[in-house]
């Protein structure tokens, strides 16, 4: 069987190429190429690259350069001795043999973190930091008091945060460079273990002095007369709303819907332009601490029922052994008491 598949590489040098071999049908290119040398690096770029579809999307999600980027997966590929993806147009395509030696790359970056994770099997689970990840629409409103309430009870564990995309969240959760993430229902396909934690309903901003101040409840059908200010493409919230809100969805995709609509970055932006009397907006429960504020420039009223609200939920890898670690985590934000959220049972 000797030079019948990819040879193993030493360890210090890379990844045993034989599991991809096997996995995939690759034969190796006899010669001078014929012992690859593959790394976890090249391997997560062409996982980067087959996700963005895009050479230069890639290398800022790796943080590297893109000739640096190009010239590494063109060497894996000269190594291999196959194409791995269909340079030429606006996006990049995977070949179909690219498709199996991807998914075998995706599968060795979990167990790589898996590895790391198990090293700490041995050690008290909960020392240690934890990389945490959650979306922009969440984060400003739980991380102050998720944070305050793990420095009290767990101190040991301090979390890293970061903030991002939904998509770019569950990316950086399968490479293990995260180890939790905290997003909102309805998700993309995952494989990841999920627990549900608490749904947060939506309420309708308008400035002090508005016509409708006088209302209790807002129905969703009476947005389509007014302007509306929503978060900009690629923010999962602003498809929520557009989902959970159908006469928002269908004004919105017409030319005889919204009188206008604006769009910002972030809902604080968003929530200021409110204050200017620029239009009205939807937002997360949450992010409001007082439904009727004493003082202030805006105002708020809950939708009529049914209510639109959103699922918040936590995703980590199936590998990932630190299970304490993330119990912790959900009993944290268990303990937070957001406004207005209602905690879903672990059952549920």
């Amino acid at each position: 069987m000797a030079g019948n598949y990819i040879d193993c590489i030493p360890l210090q040098y890379g990844i045993c190429a034989s599991n991809l071999a096997y996995l995939t049908g690759i034969t190796p290119v006899h010669g001078r190429h014929s012992k690859v040398f593959m790394t976890l690096t090249e391997l997560k770029y062409i996982v980067a690259v087959a996700r963005a579809k895009h050479f230069g999307h890639a290398a800022e999600a790796c943080h590297v350069a893109q000739p640096t980027l190009s010239v590494a997966i063109k060497k894996l590929e000269d190594e291999l001795g196959v194409l791995l993806f269909e340079r030429g147009g606006a996006e990049i395509t995977v070949t179909p043999l690219g498709q199996k030696i991807i998914a075998q790359a995706e599968h060795v970056l979990e167990q790589t973190a898996a590895i790391k994770e198990l090293a700490q099997q041995n050690k008290d689970p909960l020392a240690g930091p934890l990389r945490l990840g959650v979306i922009y629409t969440i984060a400003p409103y739980l991380l102050p008091p998720l944070v305050k309430h793990m420095i009290a009870t767990v101190p040991q564990m301090p979390l890293i945060l970061q903030e991002n995309f939904t998509v770019r969240l569950l990316e950086l959760l399968r490479q293990g460079e995260l180890d939790a993430a905290i997003m909102a229902l309805p998700l993309p396909e995952h494989g990841m273990h999920m627990q549900e934690l608490y749904d947060e309903p939506f309420v309708v901003a308008m400035p002090q002095h508005h016509a409708w101040s006088a209302r209790k409840t807002i129905a969703a059908a009476d947005l389509k007369s007014e302007p509306m200010l929503l978060l900009g493409n690629g923010h999962c919230f602003r498809d929520q709303v557009l989902e959970v809100c159908p006469e928002m969805a269908r004004f919105a995709s017409n030319g005889n819907g919204m009188q206008r609509t604006f769009e910002g970055s972030s809902l604080e932006t968003i929530r200021h332009m409110v204050a200017s009397g620029i239009g009205l907006t939807v937002l997360p429960r949450a992010s409001v601490p007082e439904m009727n504020p004493a003082d202030g420039m805006l105002q708020f009223r809950p939708f009529q029922d049914p209510a639109p609200s959103r699922r918040v939920v936590i995703l980590w890898r199936k590998s990932f052994t630190r299970m304490a670690a993330i119990e912790a985590l959900i009993d944290a934000i268990t303990a937070c008491k957001l406004p207005g959220v209602r905690a879903v049972a672990r059952d549920e």
